[in-house]
């Protein structure tokens, strides 16, 4: 059978992001972490170095500095991350279309309609390595299998800047030694039952009675079972079909000039609510917001910045999109208003992003975007505008996901 699947693992990726910006920590034990002048929150990312004095990823900073006491804290740059995970994919689609990503650092990658023009697979993945290693000061690791959940296995088996063949006539000497909760989708309820009936490696699970993990387990128990036997056809999906937007904008035009900061408050606040909505409906966080001003001399400005916590919630977007209205107006913006656009920028999975720490901001983002979630509940039950926090009637209200319309950077 063919070995036609990568997955590939960007090694300590906010870590490696930290030290290719500043390579005067290369060599040095660094973690990104929360706040460390306040001494807040866990280590979401840490150095080769750091990991083999004990540092773990979920540690708090007390504990990782008890395990290292010259460590070095950083805090987390998630737009440099979003920036360099889009690099890395621009990497992976060069040699093929079917790229299904498994958040900003991983993904697998469909090859078997590349070997004419690249050579074999694992020639492909020794040469992403190396590209990625040279070209974004990245190392890699990769899996090359025959199925996906192997080659994920692959990519786990050696770190860092490694590659792992599992094939089918290997995956037996490879993967069932492994322990059982190494192979994908088993949680913590999954392994308490493997523990109770003895089932400890992959192996185990492969020889365990097919019909009895399904009668405990369910559809899941069948499916664990069939992929620890090297039986899983689920293809790679399209790059093109499945990735999320790169950011989330909504436009609109009031139906009058808007002269004062409230009337633009109003329709800030209207377009920052949708903007939230189709960001929690995409599972995805801001990094930043843009505010467009266009006067009704059709002239156009911009201003951006970053946020101090990833959000999802339209409260925190319309308050930093009103600073950067406020920053504007200070610069000398045309008045009247004619139009504004508000945009989510430097977008990151809600399944990429960790709370790095428990200081006010990151609480205050948590909780609108709890309570906004709630709201979206009731939409989808009664429609949009059953709840809204004011609005202008306008002539044109638009949204858009900025892959074909990017915002003008100031």
């Amino acid at each position: 059978m063919k070995v036609d699947i990568l997955h590939c693992d960007a090694n300590n990726f906010y870590a490696s992001v930290e030290m290719t910006k500043d390579p005067s920590l290369v060599g040095k034990n660094i973690a990104v972490c929360g706040d460390p002048e306040k001494r807040h929150g866990i280590i979401l990312a840490k150095s080769e170095g750091a990991k083999r004095l004990g540092v773990k990823t979920g540690q708090t900073i007390r504990e990782a500095k008890e395990c290292c006491p010259d460590l070095i804290l950083i805090p987390p740059d998630f737009p440099s991350y979003v920036k360099y995970s889009k690099s890395l994919y621009s990497l992976y689609t060069s040699y093929t279309d079917r790229v299904e990503s498994f958040g900003l650092d991983e993904c697998w990658l469909d090859l078997s309609g590349s070997h004419k023009l690249f050579g074999s697979s694992e020639h492909i993945a020794e040469e992403l390595r190396r590209r990625a290693k040279e070209e974004l000061g990245i190392t890699i690791s990769v899996g090359v299998s025959f199925t996906k959940v192997f080659a994920k296995l692959g990519s786990d088996y050696k770190k860092p800047d490694a590659q792992t063949l599992i094939s089918q006539e290997n995956y037996r000497e490879i993967a069932w030694p492994l322990p059982v909760e190494n192979i994908l989708m088993v949680g913590a309820g999954s392994m308490e039952f493997f523990r109770t009936v003895g089932i400890r490696t992959i192996g185990d699970l492969a020889r365990a009675d097919k019909e009895f993990l399904t009668a405990r387990l369910g559809k899941m128990g069948a499916t664990l079972h069939e992929w620890a036997n090297g039986i899983d056809d689920s293809p790679v999906k399209l790059y093109y079909e499945t990735r999320r937007p790169e950011s989330i904008g909504n436009g609109s035009t009031a139906e009058k000039d808007l002269t004062r900061r409230e009337e633009c408050a109003k329709l800030i606040t209207s377009l920052s609510e949708r903007v939230a909505t189709r960001l929690r409906r995409h599972e995805m966080l801001c990094c930043g917001v843009h505010l467009s001003v266009k006067s009704n001399m059709m002239t156009i400005k911009g201003k951006q910045m970053r946020l101090p916590a990833p959000t999802a919630s339209a409260t925190d977007i319309k308050n930093n999109a009103m600073t950067l209205l406020d920053s504007l107006w200070k610069q000398g913006v045309s008045l009247p208003v004619r139009a504004l656009t508000v945009t989510a920028i430097y977008l990151i999975g809600t399944d990429d992003y960790v709370p790095t720490s428990f200081f006010e901001e990151e609480k205050k983002s948590l909780k609108n975007t709890r309570l906004e979630k709630s709201i979206d509940r009731i939409r989808d039950k009664y429609g949009f505008d059953i709840i809204h926090r004011g609005n202008l009637t306008t002539e044109k209200d638009e949204d858009f996901d900025e892959e074909s319309k990017p915002f003008k950077k100031q």
